[in-house]
């Protein structure tokens, strides 16, 4: 998802290798871009990633006044459960940087010289994070069953047997989705998220789902059955992700 915005680029992406999404910010910081810069980065924490890398080396904020939004973001992560990582790609040089810095931001924020080096440090920290990847899955209506056996394994080595159902019935409808409408390989995740389950199907085709009058009822039930659903591109196509977690009084 792009901003149109004058003199300005906000590009919105994410990485199904690590479950990382990425956020790159280009152009003079103004009312306009804070708005939609609080937009996205309010939709991205709801999908409770495992990361946020924002990379902004190409923003234009002279005076710093960005300052307040990164602190705001980095309170929001920290209360959700697991806390994603925040990471920073902005040289040390820049005015925001030393503000940051002197406000004592580096306890919560990951700051680094370029994006590259923010992706490169929070990726190495994920590499411990609970998670079952199913890769190269053929766009074939049995790949439904065999995702929600996936779902099955994941539930039970994470100990999630109250998500089971729900989650089982999602990723299928999620991968058939895929089936009918991309038409190519598939890469399912499943990963842990605090009490909850974060689903994941990564195909080859860019054109994003949406829920305007003609959406069908497998995503009208993905939506009633999961707590928060969306959909992010990537470099080679776009990842659809659901995010299950117990009803108030269930089990999980």
């Amino acid at each position: 998802m792009g901003a149109d915005l004058p003199d300005v680029r906000l590009v919105v992406g994410a990485d199904p290798d690590t479950a990382m999404i990425e956020i790159e910010i280009r152009g003079r910081w103004c009312r306009s871009l804070s708005m939609e810069v609080y937009r996205v980065l309010r939709n991205c924490l709801a999908e409770h990633p495992l990361a946020i890398v924002l990379d902004l080396s190409e923003l234009i904020d002279v005076d710093a006044a960005s300052t307040p939004m990164w602190l705001a973001a980095s309170h929001a992560a920290r209360r959700l459960h697991p806390a994603p990582q925040l990471a920073l790609g902005l040289p040390p040089t820049r005015q925001l940087a030393g503000r940051l810095r002197r406000l004592g931001a580096l306890e919560f924020l990951s700051i680094h010289p370029t994006a590259r080096q923010a992706r490169d440090a929070v990726a190495g920290r994920l590499a411990q994070v609970d998670r079952l990847q199913l890769c190269r899955l053929r766009p074939v209506l049995a790949s439904s069953a065999v995702a929600g056996d996936a779902v099955a394994v994941a539930c039970a080595a994470w100990s999630r047997p109250g998500l089971l159902e729900p989650s089982r019935q999602i990723m299928r409808e999620l991968v058939a989705n895929a089936v009918v409408h991309a038409g190519t390989d598939m890469t399912l995740t499943m990963s842990v998220r605090g009490a909850g389950l974060h689903l994941a199907v990564h195909d080859g085709d860019h054109r994003l789902p949406t829920m305007g009058a003609g959406a069908g009822q497998g995503l009208r039930m993905v939506e009633s059955r999961a707590s928060t659903w969306g959909a992010l591109p990537t470099r080679d196509g776009k990842v659809v992700w659901a995010l299950v977690r117990p009803r108030p009084g269930g089990s999980a």
